[in-house]
């Protein structure tokens, strides 16, 4: 017998047994999966909904909105993370989580929803079209549209060693009066607010949590302008801790074109290589986009490409309404 049902306590053992079958290239680990979904600060049961065969869970969808939390958005939903068994895939499974998870997004007041990119925690930024072209399908058959994309990117760091033009660009910055040095504590307020004011609402929460889990503030490194003010920085480690996860990263935008980025960049790098890590990769670049040209022409390689998707969704009272529940 098939039975769809909200998440309970002991299904954490078979989602990740789905998640291996079906999504064994993203390596999501039980810690992993615990602090992104189950320890979401706007967590509900309802939202991870689980589907069983024969009292044997084989597929499961998590839809969660940010109705608290940084960045709170109550009328925008997020599925951040979905995976039914291959042996059971193409079975109308997938159609049918997709329904009641969108139907649990509407019913707390969602009017749009989007696949990954949640503030609060995603796995990846969006799906994958060459690892995942049958989740790709389903998500536009069901309404959803591209509205963007995403690229990740990684590059090795044995031998690494910042290379002399950017030293000596770092010393023609530096007789123009910037200040190159990693964060210390009193530096914390001045960086997030700049994180957060000049580059991206939800990077300042990001880097507060995680030098209140490192209590390492110096895996920021930072560059003054020579008025003193916070000009740019680079950070790693930030997401989960794991070392070699390079970013945020990011310059005001009138300080672009000096080669700030560029030689933040190299820096972050080098000690990032001081501490052990092995290579250096993130998410979430725009391939095309400044950020995207710099870490392409710094050493880095494209290793997966993202398809950001969004749909709307129209009131409930509708009778266009794709979520509808079923008679």
């Amino acid at each position: 017998m098939t039975l769809y049902r909200s998440y309970r306590s002991g299904d954490l053992a078979g989602i990740l047994t789905v998640l291996d079958q079906a999504m064994p290239e993203e390596g999501i680990s039980e810690e992993t999966f615990a602090t992104t979904v189950l320890l979401d600060g706007n967590f509900d049961p309802a939202g991870l909904v689980i589907v069983e065969l024969d009292d044997t869970i084989v597929g499961f969808l998590y839809a969660t909105s940010a109705q608290r939390g940084m960045l709170p958005q109550p009328d925008h939903g997020y599925l951040t993370i979905a995976a039914v068994a291959p042996a059971h895939q193409r079975q109308g499974i997938g159609s049918e989580l997709l329904h009641r998870a969108m139907t649990h997004l509407r019913d707390r007041g969602a009017a749009r929803v989007t696949i990954a990119g949640y503030p609060q925690g995603y796995f990846v930024p969006g799906i994958d079209p060459v690892a995942y072209s049958t989740a790709r399908a389903l998500a536009s058959g069901h309404g959803f549209e591209q509205i963007g994309s995403a690229t990740a990117m990684h590059r090795a760091l044995q031998g690494y060693a910042i290379p002399e033009e950017v030293r000596a660009l770092i010393r023609r910055r530096m007789d123009d009066g910037y200040v190159f040095a990693a964060a210390g504590w009193d530096d914390l307020s001045e960086v997030l607010t700049f994180a957060e004011r000049t580059l991206a609402p939800d990077w300042g929460n990001a880097v507060r949590e995680a030098v209140l889990a490192s209590r390492q503030p110096s895996r920021i490194r930072l560059v003054r302008s020579p008025e003193g003010t916070v000009a740019g920085f680079a950070t790693y480690a930030t997401y989960g801790g794991v070392r070699e996860r390079f970013g945020p990263f990011g310059v005001d935008p009138q300080q672009r074109g000096t080669g700030l980025g560029k030689a933040l960049l190299h820096q972050t790098l080098r000690q990032m290589h001081d501490e052990g890590a092995s290579r250096a990769w993130f998410l979430w670049t725009g391939e095309d986009s400044p950020a995207g040209k710099l870490y392409r022409s710094n050493g880095f390689e494209v290793t997966r490409r993202f398809d950001v998707m969004r749909t709307e969704l129209t009131p409930s009272d509708s009778p266009h309404h794709r979520w509808k529940d079923h008679p």
